[in-house]
């Protein structure tokens, strides 16, 4: 069987398939922006990283002819700025070397640059948990114990801890998702890292690694990268903070896009109306409820006296003292004070508010009224 050169030169799968190459060189030359724009879209629709993006959420096209649209423009406009389609044809680039470079290196940046911008924090740790299992000597690989040379992508390589056998067992995902919840939340290191020191470590390597190792004894199975990071990740406090623009800005707006307002959250002159209604009708309660506090005590003044004290010392001042305190005062029992304190917070929990506003005014109303009656006795005892 003959194969001619430039069959031969063409890259080709692990199993010896051949993979499809567009004709990039033909098509800049003849300057075909239809054709060059098809083998764009081909190389994102293909593109591993794309599709774990369409996954995540950022791609929010739909259909199956529209998908990967906008992301392929953005390259296509991305290329045309940087003069790359120029310096292909320049310097002599074969159709492989081009759809690598565009594949592998432009692409591949693009995204990746994307990423870092919406998932800043995210995209920061999943990069140093690789680094960790990769470098630490307390990680290693299983997937290629029998052939060290075989090529994976590191979001498939499966790793495991260098104390478990080579012929260590695997676990469902679902089974390893329950069981790495038994991992304890960390708290957030809140200490400033990065060139700009605008960023938080949230987590030191030390405790990462101590993390990652963890999560392997609690799911005691081998796994793919892909699924540690999320395991590790989930076990800790991460904030992906990513601002947008939530209304126009008078400039290049497209006309077709529907206005965007915040909700106005303030009350109306309506609601404000009852709100003042029900403020002033919450005052109006101190009466029944002194006279709910006075059936406690069966209508008897004297203590009806003393359990409105305690209402004032232990609930309606700040410097009223301790318990035994006021029992000392009042020439009563502790006990005797402790069961009017519960009798008083019978009455005050069946008291209900639509609004903290609402107790408030209920509150500084009893207040008053309770001050009357504690200085009145004081006076009357007095003289």
């Amino acid at each position: 069987m003959i194969v001619d050169n430039e069959t031969a030169n063409l890259p080709r799968t692990a199993s010896g398939k051949l993979i499809k190459v567009g004709k990039w060189i033909e098509s800049l030359k003849a300057s075909d922006v239809n054709q060059i724009w098809l083998e764009l879209h081909r190389l994102v629709s293909s593109h591993p990283l794309v599709r774990a993006s369409k996954r995540a959420g950022f791609l929010v096209e739909e259909g199956k002819y529209n998908a990967y649209t906008d992301l392929t423009q953005e390259l296509f406009v991305a290329l045309l700025s940087k003069d790359r389609f120029q310096h292909y044809l320049e310097t002599g680039m074969t159709n492989v070397e081009v759809e690598a470079e565009i594949s592998q290196i432009e692409l591949t940046n693009m995204l990746t640059a994307e990423l870092r911008k919406r998932y800043p924090e995210s995209y920061r740790l999943a990069r140093r948990i690789s680094t960790l299992i990769q470098s630490s000597e307390r990680f290693k690989r299983f997937d290629n114990l029998n052939n060290p040379d075989a090529h994976r992508r590191l979001a498939d390589r499966l790793y495991g801890l260098s104390a478990w056998q080579d012929h260590k067992s695997r676990r469902d995902a679902a089974e390893m998702d329950e069981r790495v919840k038994s991992v304890p939340f960390y708290g957030r290191d809140t200490r400033m890292v990065g060139c700009t020191g605008d960023a938080q470590i949230v987590i030191s390597n030390v405790e990462l690694e101590k993390l990652i190792v963890r999560v392997f004894k609690a799911i005691d199975s081998t796994v793919d990268v892909r699924s540690l990071r999320s395991f590790v990740m989930s076990r800790l406090p991460i904030m992906d903070i990513h601002l947008v623009p939530v209304g126009g800005s008078g400039e290049n707006e497209d006309e077709d896009r529907a206005p965007f307002e915040i909700a106005d959250i303030r009350e109306t002159p309506e609601d404000d109306y009852f709100r003042r209604e029900a403020e002033a009708e919450a005052a109006t309660f101190v009466d029944g409820f002194l006279q709910d506090l006075s059936k406690t005590v069966r209508n008897k003044p004297k203590q009806y006296d003393r359990i409105v004290n305690v209402l004032w010392h232990c609930y309606l001042v700040s410097d009223g003292g301790t318990q035994l305190e006021i029992a000392e005062m009042l020439g009563v029992s502790d006990s005797l004070v402790s069961d009017y304190r519960k009798r008083i917070e019978n009455l005050l929990q069946g008291l209900a508010f639509n609004g903290v506003n609402e107790a408030r005014q209920f509150e500084r109303a009893l207040k008053r009224r309770v001050r009357e009656m504690v200085v009145a006795e004081q006076v009357e005892v007095a003289v």
